[in-house]
């Protein structure tokens, strides 16, 4: 057996040293200052001259630059993270407005103020129904089913055996008073699960009615509407865009002269059933006559950010373009337009009639209609047929534009049209 090396250690006390817990010693004038620190409780004598130097340093910098009298700058302070400078507070400071900025909208991506030029404004107001708009709430509805119900079943019962109506039961009520109470209040978080079954009721209407949606918090719209769009049948949610939602976002807009970014994304969130959208928010709004240039461009906006489906989009363009002409028309013609579907001839052919709707209009027209009549003219111009293009340049001379009118005359002029094959597009006269 080989003998072990002179003044080797033994293999039991270097196991011994191996598992003994390591102590990071540490040298210099930092661990003097430490101890010291740790023996007498307070600041060492070595650790106090620094810290004064170091003050008296930055105290004659700043006297330096703003002369004698400067306040005192506090000592830096190192962020806990590697290789970051600066404090946590001013890292939040500096990323706060940013992250207000993405919760508002600007005109693009939801919720915030929208620029709207006075002449438009004023424009749009002479196509605009001058009656008191008629719009019904859920309550109102509600109301008049209770009525009818309880007069029908009332007459009834009385008739069999006496009794009246029963009502909803207490305890009932009770719950969904305690909901109501929850949803004005509501910001964030879960919500209650006796809200979550409200769509599964056969009395849906009536129960949601207890709660008030009228007192309910933007957040909790926005949480109603993401349950409701997911679970109700596409003719409820419909009921439900139409008497809860669209109200909700037309007093918002009212009230504030904006949106905001719990309802803007309501209304996105809503489009998960794009045909009950169009039927309770976007067709309702046309139909008023009171839609107002900036509710046009905030609900419109929607439509630029969202895919929705040619065969609902189509549908919503040929029941728009049949409608009596407001301004709102005009935006939504434009934006839907402008997203480049593959209409079919028969929603092709309505565009063209109601833009030569107006060959008897003796109304000066908004910029809007000339600005959503050449979107037509760009997009769909090879698939018009010769009489209809003819009877558009005749519409030019009836109602023209300095700039726009041109831009529609040259893409009419210089396109093929779907009637004639291998037709040589007509020159420009």
């Amino acid at each position: 057996m080989p003998k072990a090396a002179r003044g080797a250690e033994p293999l039991h006390e270097q196991i011994l040293r191996a598992a003994a817990p390591r102590v990071r010693q540490r040298r210099g004038r930092e661990a003097e200052g430490d101890a010291e620190e740790r023996d007498g409780g307070y600041v060492g004598p070595r650790l106090a001259r620094r810290i004064l130097r170091e003050a008296r340093r930055q105290q004659e910098e700043l006297e330096a630059e703003h002369g004698p009298g400067a306040p005192a700058r506090p000592p830096p302070q190192r962020c806990a993270t590697p290789g970051g400078s600066g404090s946590e507070e001013d890292e939040e400071d500096e990323e706060w407005p940013s992250l207000r900025r993405a919760a508002e909208w600007d005109g693009r991506s939801g919720g915030g103020d929208v620029e709207v030029d006075p002449e438009d404004e004023r424009a749009l107001e002479a196509f605009m129904s001058r009656a008191p708009p008629l719009r019904r709430t859920l309550a109102d509805v509600i109301m008049e089913k209770i009525t009818e119900k309880q007069t029908e079943v009332q007459t009834a019962l009385s008739e069999l055996s006496g009794r009246p109506m029963p009502q909803l039961d207490p305890r009932v009520l009770e719950v969904y008073r305690g909901v109501r109470e929850v949803l004005s209040k509501y910001r964030s978080g879960k919500l209650p699960k006796a809200f979550k079954i409200i769509p599964a009721l056969s009395n849906w209407e009536q129960i949601l009615y207890i709660t008030e949606p009228e007192t309910w918090t933007a957040a909790a719209m926005y949480q109603a509407t993401r349950i409701f769009s997911s679970n109700l049948k596409e003719r409820m949610a419909q009921r439900f865009y139409n008497l809860v939602l669209l109200p909700r976002v037309r007093d918002d807009i009212a009230e504030y002269k904006r949106l905001n970014f719990h309802l803007y994304m309501a209304l996105k969130k809503a489009l998960f059933k794009p045909g009950a959208w169009f039927k309770g928010i976007l067709i309702p709004l046309c139909e008023s006559g009171t839609c107002t240039l900036r509710e046009a461009i905030i609900i419109g906006s929607i439509l630029t950010k969202c895919s929705i489906p040619v065969l609902h989009s189509s549908a919503a363009m040929l029941k728009i373009a049949e409608m009596p002409y407001n301004g709102a028309n005009s935006i939504f013609l434009r934006l839907l337009i402008d997203k480049k579907y593959a209409l079919p001839f028969r929603v092709v052919d309505a565009l063209v009639f109601h833009f030569l709707a107006f060959r008897t209009d003796q109304r000066t027209l908004p910029v809007l209609w000339h600005q959503s009549f050449l979107a037509l003219a760009q997009r769909y111009k090879e698939d018009l047929s010769s009489e209809q293009k003819e009877a558009l340049l005749e519409l030019l001379k009836f109602h023209s534009h300095p700039q726009i009118s041109v831009e529609i005359r040259r893409e009419l002029a210089n396109s093929k049209t779907r009637d004639v094959e291998g037709q040589e597009p007509v020159a420009m006269e």
